[in-house]
Order: C-alpha cells, then sequence, then structure tokens
C-alpha cells in the first residue's frame, strides 16, 4: 500500500485530504508544519508527500529545498491558496512533482498521485532492470587470461579508441564489447549491434549507414542506419570479417571522416559513434586473401584484445558453473540447484569446443533435467553422452 504524507497547517484540509485518499486505500499521515514534516520525512519513507506552500517554522519551498539536500527520493507535490504561475514554476524548478492550487479539485488530486505513484513503479523497475542488465554483463573468471581482459577493459574503456575483439565462436567477444561500453563515458547512450554474417551482402550498406525512399525496390521510406542510431553511444560490428568489400571500404570512410552517406543519398551525414569490431577469423590471412582490407584492419586494431576460449581457462569452470547456476534457476523461478565438486572436475575434462555458449546450454540442461545436486553420472548421461 502507498504511503502518503500530508503536511499543512489547516487541520480542516488535512482532515479532508486524508478521508479522500484513505477512500481510495492510500495509507495516510498527517504533519500541522513543515518542520515536523520533514522530521518525519527522514524518519520515514513516503511514496509521496502534497505539501503546503504557507505554512509556520518552515514554508513549503524550504522544505522541499531540505528534502532535496537530503536526497531524500519521495516525490513532493506543492499546494497553494495563493497559487500563481510563477511560483508553480518555481515549484517545478526546485524539484517538486506537480502543483496543485486551493481549493483542490477532486479529480486533479487524484490524477497527480497516481501519476506521481506511477512514476516511482517506473524508476524502481529502472533500477531492477539496470541491475539484471549489469548482472548479464558480468565476466566471471579469476584466471590469468580473464585478469589480463579485465585490466584491459579498465584501461581502454574510458578512451574513445577503436578495439578488435578476436577469439573463437561463443567465447565472449560481444560480453567484452558490453563491457568496454558500460565502463565508458558513452553509457547513457546507446549500443547497437550489428551482425554482419547475418546480413545478406545486397543489405550490408543499408543496415549500416541506411538508405533514402527509393533508393531499391523496397525502400519505400527513408530509413536510419546502425551508425545514425548509434549517435553519441557505440556501435559494436560482431563478425565483420564476413563483411563485404564494398561495405568495408564505407566504414573505413566513416572511421576516417566520421561522415557516412545513406544509400541512394548524396547528402553527407556527420556521426559521434565509437566503434568496435569483433571477429573469429584471421583478418592477417583474410587479407592475404584479398577479403579484408589492410587499411581497414589497421584503422580497426588500434587495440587488440583476444579472448581465450574455455579449453584454454578451465580454471574458471567452478566459478562459471555456479553463476550459471544461479542465473538459470532464478530465471526459471525454482531454488538454486547445487554441483557436487566431482561433477565439477568432469565439467574441467570435457573439450568444449562451443565454449561459453555450449557450457551455458549445459548446465541449462543440467538444472532441468538433474536432481536437486547435479553429480558426475548426470554430467556423463546429459553433457559427455550428448557430445557423442
Amino acid at each position: 500500500m502507498s504511503k502518503i504524507l500530508i503536511i499543512d497547517d489547516e487541520k480542516n484540509i488535512r482532515r479532508s485530504l486524508r478521508e479522500i485518499l484513505e477512500f481510495e486505500k492510500y495509507n495516510v499521515e498527517e504533519m500541522a508544519d513543515g518542520l515536523s514534516g520533514l522530521e518525519a520525512a527522514k524518519n520515514e519513507s513516503f511514496d509521496l508527500i502534497l505539501c503546503d506552500i504557507k505554512m509556520p517554522k518552515l514554508d513549503g519551498l524550504e522544505f522541499l529545498k531540505k528534502i532535496t539536500e537530503e536526497g531524500l527520493n519521495s516525490n513532493i507535490v506543492m499546494m497553494s491558496g495563493h497559487g500563481t504561475i510563477d511560483t508553480a514554476v518555481e515549484a517545478v524548478k526546485k524539484g517538486a512533482f506537480d502543483f496543485l492550487s486551493k481549493p483542490i479539485d477532486l479529480n486533479r488530486l487524484l490524477v497527480t498521485v497516481r501519476n506521481a505513484l506511477e512514476k516511482n513503479t517506473l524508476v524502481t523497475e529502472t533500477k531492477v532492470l539496470r541491475k539484471k542488465i549489469s548482472k548479464s554483463i558480468e565476466m566471471i573468471g579469476e584466471s590469468s587470461a580473464m585478469q589480463t581482459i579485465k585490466e584491459m577493459i579498465e584501461k581502454v574503456a574510458p578512451v574513445d579508441t577503436r578495439v578488435l575483439i578476436t577469439g573463437p565462436n561463443g567465447s565472449g567477444k560481444e560480453l567484452v564489447a558490453r563491457w568496454i561500453h558500460e565502463k565508458s563515458a558513452r553509457n547513457t547512450g546507446p549500443l547497437i549491434e550489428v551482425n554482419c554474417a547475418a546480413i545478406p551482402t545486397d543489405l550490408i550498406e543499408s543496415e549500416l549507414f541506411g538508405h533514402e525512399k527509393g533508393a531499391f525496390t523496397s525502400a519505400i521510406a527513408q530509413r536510419k542506419g546502425k551508425f545514425e542510431q548509434a549517435e553519441a553511444g557505440t556501435l559494436f560490428l560482431d563478425e565483420i570479417g564476413d563483411m563485404s568489400l564494398s561495405a568495408q571500404a564505407k566504414v573505413l570512410r566513416a572511421l576516417q571522416e566520421s561522415k557516412i552517406s545513406r544509400v541512394g543519398g548524396d547528402k553527407e551525414i556527420k556521426v559521434n559513434v565509437r566503434v568496435l569490431a569483433a571477429t573469429n577469423k584471421d583478418l592477417k590471412k583474410e587479407i592475404e586473401k584479398g577479403n579484408f582490407r589492410e587499411d581497414l584492419f589497421h584503422r580497426l586494431n588500434v587495440v587488440p584484445i583476444r579472448v581465450p576460449s574455455l579449453n584454454d581457462r578451465i580454471e574458471d569452470i567452478p566459478q562459471l558453473a555456479e553463476h550459471f547456476l544461479e542465473q538459470i534457476c532464478s530465471e526459471y523461478g525454482i531454488p538454486k540447484k547445487t554441483i557436487t565438486k566431482e561433477a565439477v572436475k568432469s565439467l574441467q575434462k570435457i573439450n568444449w569446443t562451443g565454449n561459453i555458449r555450449e557450457f551455458r546450454n549445459s548446465i541449462e540442461r543440467l538444472i532441468i533435467l538433474g536432481e536437486k545436486s547435479i553429480t558426475e553420472n548426470d554430467i556423463k548421461l546429459f553433457v559427455i553422452a550428448n557430445k557423442s
């Protein structure tokens, strides 16, 4: 039940507001002056505070200022029988959620209260979502290889340098890119991901740079590409080794000049984007074969980060197993399962050709098919047997 504090020196107004709000099933407390209201707000958590402006001991605007200084998160709606537009503007500038003029219209009051409480819900949901996102991009492992990667990320994330992330499929290249973005000054901007291998060659340029209406048969409207969508943020070009040579030429120009042109258009558009790239291919060999531009390689490869295979860091497997057990059980809404030491040792002996991706899938399978405690026999039945 939402908790609301009413602060007003007029007893009749406090009583009227309390009756209305309690009828709507809100939990209501009241105070007769700003000073006692401030003490109440410090000692208890209120979802919303309705505060008069003209009050003894501490007026409403001073109350609002002190609440802000204390860092309290309650939404505050100011009330006044002498309300003017200037007063309302000043209150909102100082952090009030809204302003109500007396005599207070019942419908206006209830709408304002609902809106303020909905804002609280959205803020809470956003915090939970951010927490989930930050958990989903955790880099698990304390092996020397992982420590090296973490140290590299700490150094390169704050600066706008380009990074080329290499490593086998499923090893966590995308995770490294996400971590760089989250730790960068661009983390309030978007992270736009493009899987260059998944987009047909004839559409990759439109996907990256956008197109003008009528540029080709299906271009029925103007469309922004990934470079524009990533403005003030980060563009992650995954599997860049599979990009066509013509698209590579345009990407090179975009990196050199910070400008792009949409397909079918002549206008140059300035872009402010940090580019991260990843590949599972040996780009030097691709250059020798004529499949990749050497000048683009050098533009992208300012800071190289090599992500090891899971087989190269088997000492991280116990920690990874615990992490995925907790994560997947939480997603399924079931109590966390345990895993025996023998079972973990069996996992460390397996050849993980699919790397972290395969390992997570195997843990998920063990959670679904195994008992409360995952044993060495479960590994034989549900993991090793599945690989043969």
